[in-house]
């Protein structure tokens, strides 16, 4: 088992725009491996690259028992919405009612390299683009609206994780081709 310790708000990195995957190869299968099994121990119901340091555009998921990852995601939403309950691993322990599309279409690549569709409505789809988000920077507390995000802040600093310290910036063990802090 490799879990890999999560970067919490405030990081840096989580606001990057992650970089596209050009190289299917086995440390890509091991950062897929590591998602997997941090995301599995946190628990979560997915997790970007970018959570664990590393800004390429590969996210996991576990979705009602559905287990799988995609690599450069391309989704096509639903034009009917919901509005349901949104965590993050970043932000641990905070939980806000997040307006997502209903349903999702994403097209990407999984480990090997071969196209992958996935299709999903509501918990999934809401997987998929909460992490998707993270590839574009973008934390779900940015989708809340003006009071729902102010409570979001104020908890964030009052949050035992969060001493307002700069996070430390530590060095990828996967190769990011320069593309990470």
């Amino acid at each position: 088992m490799s879990v890999k310790p999560i970067r919490l708000f405030g990081d840096p990195v989580l606001r990057m725009t992650a970089q596209p995957v050009t190289t299917f190869d086995r440390e890509l299968r091991t950062l897929v491996k590591d998602l997997t099994d941090t995301m599995r121990d946190a628990p979560g119901a997915g997790l970007a690259a970018p959570q664990l340091g590393v800004s390429l555009r590969v996210f996991t998921y576990l979705v009602e028992g559905e287990l799988g990852h995609l690599i450069n995601p391309d989704l096509s939403l639903s034009e009917e919405e919901q509005d349901g309950p949104e965590g993050c691993l970043s932000l641990p322990g905070l939980t806000y009612d997040c307006r997502r599309a209903y349903g999702v279409v994403a097209r990407g690549f999984n480990m090997y390299g071969d196209p992958v569709t996935v299709e999903g409505t509501e918990r999934l789809a809401r997987c998929i683009q909460h992490e998707t988000d993270h590839l574009d920077g973008v934390i779900f507390i940015d989708r809340l609206d003006t009071e729902q995000r102010k409570a979001a802040l104020k908890a964030i600093r009052e949050a035992e994780w969060a001493d307002g310290a700069a996070p430390p910036v530590k060095v990828s063990p996967h190769s990011t081709f320069g593309r990470a802090l």
